[in-house]
């Protein structure tokens, strides 16, 4: 006996899942067939997809909400869909585009305007991501060179800064206790000393 089951993604933990949830609701998918997943789609290795993967048997039938859903790598979306349609049997249903539903037109004509059609839409859902990625970079090169800073700000030197140098210097507390003692990781302490302004240490 067939069974139907859904695929829900969210890239983060902040983000909702409802309006997917809506849609598998009107489409009748039980609750506990509906796999939600807060993960990132740069690849498949998500414990809740390999889950459902595990669970598919030939004829049932997996619902997503759009093919970006499942996930936003091109030939790794190529891939699962093989994967899922040739090697395992499952039907899908693609909810943003009904030409992406395998239970409709089986025969050669079927499949192959199914498989163009996904082809193209996930060569443009990994185009939009890169074009993001890239616009993202730009923006911050952009900024870097007016002067905009990312990050942390450096942690300013203490009040009793020199103090604690001499201290060090003349191996009165070690690095450690050195480190503490201006509320900085021992890391940022010896990188603090050799950025150390002459103008600070001399007398």
């Amino acid at each position: 006996m067939s069974n139907v089951y859904a695929y829900v993604r969210v890239s983060t933990l902040q983000q909702n899942e409802d309006r997917q949830m809506i849609a598998m609701n009107q489409v009748q998918i039980p609750d506990k067939n509906i796999y939600v997943e807060k993960q990132s789609g740069k690849d498949f290795n998500r414990p809740i997809y390999q889950k459902l993967l595990k669970k598919l048997k030939p004829n049932d039938v997996l619902y997503i909400k759009s093919i970006d859903r499942l996930g936003r790598n091109y030939e790794e979306i190529l891939a699962q869909w093989q994967i899922l349609t040739k090697q395992k049997g499952v039907d899908i249903v693609v909810l943003d585009m009904p030409l992406l539903d395998t239970r409709k037109g089986k025969d050669l004509l079927g499949t192959l305007i199914a498989d163009l059609v996904l082809s193209l839409l996930s060569y443009v859902s990994e185009n939009e991501r890169c074009t993001i990625r890239q616009r993202q970079k730009e923006g911050i090169e952009a900024a870097k060179l007016k002067g905009i800073k990312f990050g942390r700000p450096p942690k300013a030197f203490p009040d009793n800064f020199i103090q604690i140098y001499n201290q060090w210097l003349e191996k009165e507390i070690n690095a450690q206790e050195a480190a503490k003692l201006c509320d900085f990781s021992r890391t940022t302490f010896y990188r603090k000393v050799k950025a150390v302004p002459d103008s600070l240490i001399q007398p």
